[in-house]
Parts: C-alpha cells; structure tokens; sequence
C-alpha cells in the first residue's frame, strides 16, 4: 500500500488520513499545516497536542470546544489564574479528556507562559521551522519525531513547559505549519 493522497468523495487529492471522517476533512483543508501565530493560539495547540498523547487526534478534535470553554478560549492569562476549585472543575468536565497529569500541566504551563514576555512562545517555537524539504510522497514519507522537533522539546522542557516531548513537538509543528506535510499530490499542499 503506497498511502499516497487518495481522491475523496468530492474528487479532491487529500491526504489518506483526512478522509475518515468529516471533522477530518474540514480540519486538514482548512487548518492543518497553516501557520499558527499569537501566544494564544500557540498555547492551545501545544495544549491540545498534549491532551492527545497517547489518543487519537479525533478524540481531541471532536471535543475542541468543550476544551477552548473549559480552559478559557485558552487565553494564557486567563488561564493562569485558574484555582485548585478550577481544577476540580475541569476534573470533572465530560467535554474534555479528565486526565489530572495532562490537566496539571496545562495549568502550570499557563502559568509559566504568564510570566515570559509577549510574543515570547511565538518566537520561540517559529525559531525551530526547518529549512524547506522535499514533500512527502506517501504517508511513510512523513516523519513522527525530527532533529528540529527534537531540539523544540528540549528547548520548551528546559524553560519549564510540562508534557511536551520529541513526538509532540513534531506534531505540533505540523498543525501549526511549521513544516508542510501534507503529501505531494494533496490539494492542501502549499497553502
């Protein structure tokens, strides 16, 4: 099986992986692999990519909404002022993953990032955007852990950001388009 970009229903190339469901369709078209800016955007897809861990992307993706209401739209500041009674709260919230490491360590990153300087996560995780590269042919092609995602992780875990290793990192470089993984022949390539 070569998992090369396969046609959906609409006759579009997308990437095999998209074409499962609906939600994945919407998402690898219009987010996935575009480039992500602002503190705020950053922190809630590091903080998602976190909550994925060991889940499927679906799982966080069909529960996005219960997670940007219950942390806050992901708002750093806001977030970091979340109390002991917050996280008994989110503990107990069914639109999210109730995972109390994971949740910790979303509050304790918010309350790290408080404290750096605006547009600080930014500059820092851009920082670590590869070089351009060859696009990926089929889905064997695509990396799940890079030098670069490599170098991010030690980077986050040093200044202190919880929950964030090799795999992660890479994953959230690709939804935040710091690299462009979306296969050759995938319409969504580029954009």
């Amino acid at each position: 099986m070569s998992r090369a970009a396969v046609a959906g229903p609409d006759g579009v190339l997308r990437c095999p992986w998209a074409l499962s469901t609906e939600d994945y369709v919407a998402y690898h078209d219009e987010e996935w692999g575009r480039p992500v800016h602002g503190d705020d955007a950053l922190y809630e897809r590091l903080s998602l990519e976190a909550f994925q861990s060991g889940l499927s992307w679906i799982t966080i993706l069909r529960r996005r909404e219960g997670f940007r209401a219950a942390f806050a739209e992901f708002r750093i500041a806001k977030v970091a002022a979340f109390t002991e009674t917050d996280q008994e709260r989110l503990l107990a919230d069914t639109g999210i993953i109730r995972n109390r490491a994971k949740i910790e360590a979303t509050l304790a990153n918010a309350r790290l990032l408080a404290e750096w300087a605006p547009g600080e996560l930014d500059e820092l995780i851009w920082s670590y955007a590869p070089d351009s590269r060859p696009a990926p042919g089929t889905l064997d092609d695509v990396p799940a852990v890079t030098a670069e995602s490599t170098a991010l992780s030690k980077a986050l875990r040093k200044r202190g950001i919880r929950f964030v290793g090799p795999t992660t990192a890479y994953a959230l470089m690709q939804a935040c388009g710091l690299v462009d993984d979306h296969l050759a022949d995938c319409a969504a390539r580029g954009h």
